[in-house]
């Protein structure tokens, strides 16, 4: 069954890519950071879908759908995300490597 979305939703994927060797460390703060990062993004209007996961490979990556860009882009402003979060990422792989872009939906299955 096809979920049914607004006309105007969009998927933001966020990628970012370390060194394989750290993975225990940057999984364990990903985890940590979903303490603080949970309860802000849940505050935001729009969120339909988020998903989370972090790659062996030195990857990491967050889906998510939104019923708007507009909506989206409050991530680009979310002090927890852009401050907090970032800042502990650079800490701990170096400069921020990775990409964020808003893709409006074309189909769904």
């Amino acid at each position: 069954m096809t979920e049914s979305l607004p006309a105007a939703a969009v998927v933001r994927v966020a990628l970012l890519s370390f060194d394989p060797t750290l993975i225990t460390q940057v999984d364990a703060l990903n985890t940590k950071q979903a303490d603080y990062l949970i309860p802000a993004i849940e505050q935001l209007p729009g969120l339909i879908h988020w998903y989370t996961g972090v790659s062996p490979d030195g990857t990491m990556a967050a889906i998510s759908v939104w019923d708007s860009e507009d909506h989206a882009k409050q991530m680009d402003q979310l002090k927890e995300m852009v401050v907090t979060a970032r800042g502990e990422v650079a800490t701990l792989v170096g400069a921020y490597t990775g990409s964020i872009v808003n893709y409006p939906i074309s189909w769904t299955i």
